[in-house]
């Protein structure tokens, strides 16, 4: 399927979403791909990703648990070959490259790959050690991204007493020590609470904007995402649904969403709601609707048509689309539930 944006649907080769991974767009793209696939035995985990990620933004990868996000990580860092298709990250290719890609790319999976019997300093000093950085460069970048993080008066306690949440805060600072141009996050903020969760995403929006690095984050936890990125790609077993900025994807049907409010909400006029051609979704509110409307739809139209079968209308507010909203649409029209419905 190709991407659909506000109305549109642009097909996968188009420029934007599969620009030539050997050509010039290398210089403004910190990844790139093109028909990326990958099979495993009895299953296609990948298929056919053709994607464009412009350096210095912060890109968000959505989907559900199995569709493919961490299999696209591990392909572009060059952990997996593909079956078919080719990625440039960083103006290498991942199948020939990988140890130069990842030397210059930070990375967080699954684990946030601490040392839980050292402290906080020792932990940043051996990945320091690791990525080969002369002493005196290696003690001041751990006294920066300490302080950064607002970590750097507890750099002496063994991370095992700490919080998840701390822990993931340190483990993000792990993958920044030698000054990557990109780094790879998979779904940074899983498993913490609100709170810790909250902490993450603001230690890593002022490191990303500081650092001027690209971010590329998996998740399917979309209030993140829209927090977050500047662009993201929506994926389901592996195959490309929609891709553009989390505005763009909450228009992605190019209608308005509204909130009505009143007396005489009920079941009956939901129904008769429902059916009307300029309606494309309902949900039904304690004292009214929200609408989402198609692209050409008179909100004065519906107005007259409630107040024809009896509604007392109070309230007509528009209501601005989320991500949410647009991601619902999008699986509405495959037939599929919530991002977070299986994850």
């Amino acid at each position: 399927m190709g991407e659909k944006i506000s109305g549109r649907v642009r097909p996968a080769t188009e420029s934007g979403s599969g620009a030539d991974p050997s050509g010039a767009d290398g210089s403004r793209h910190a990844i790139l791909t093109r028909g990326l696939t990958r099979d495993f035995p009895g299953v296609r985990a990948l298929d056919g990703l053709s994607l464009s990620v412009p350096r210095g933004s912060i890109f968000g990868f959505l989907g559900r648990n199995g569709a493919g996000k961490t299999t696209t990580i591990r392909l572009l860092l060059g952990l997996l070959r593909p079956t078919d298709g080719e990625a440039r990250v960083l103006g290498f290719d991942p199948v020939t490259d990988s140890d130069e890609i990842r030397r210059r790319c930070g990375v967080l999976l699954e684990q946030p790959g601490l040392l839980e019997r050292l402290s906080a300093e020792a932990n940043l000093d051996l990945y320091g050690r690791i990525a080969r950085l002369p002493r005196a460069v290696r003690l001041a970048r751990i006294e920066e991204l300490l302080q950064r993080i607002d970590l750097w008066d507890r750099r002496d306690e063994p991370v095992r007493g700490w919080s998840r949440g701390m822990r993931q805060r340190l483990a993000i600072a792990r993958a920044l020590i030698h000054r990557p141009s990109l780094i790879f996050l998979d779904e940074p903020t899983a498993g913490l609470d609100p709170v810790s969760a909250a902490d993450v995403r603001d230690d890593l929006l002022r490191l990303a904007s500081r650092e001027r690095v690209t971010v590329f984050l998996t998740t399917h936890n979309l209030a993140e995402a829209e927090k977050l990125c500047d662009q993201v790609a929506i994926v389901r077993d592996g195959r490309l649904l929609a891709r553009g900025a989390p505005d763009e994807i909450g228009r992605y049907e190019g209608g308005r969403t509204v909130r009505l409010r009143g007396r005489g909400f009920n079941d009956n006029v939901a129904a008769l709601l429902s059916d009307r051609r300029e309606i494309r979704t309902i949900q039904r509110e304690e004292d009214g609707v929200l609408v989402t409307l198609a692209e050409d739809a008179e909100v004065s139209d519906l107005v007259t048509f409630l107040v024809r079968v009896g509604v007392g209308i109070e309230e007509v507010r528009p209501v601005g689309n989320t991500l949410e909203d647009g991601v619902l649409s999008i699986f509405n029209d495959q037939g599929i539930g919530t991002l977070e419905a299986t994850a």
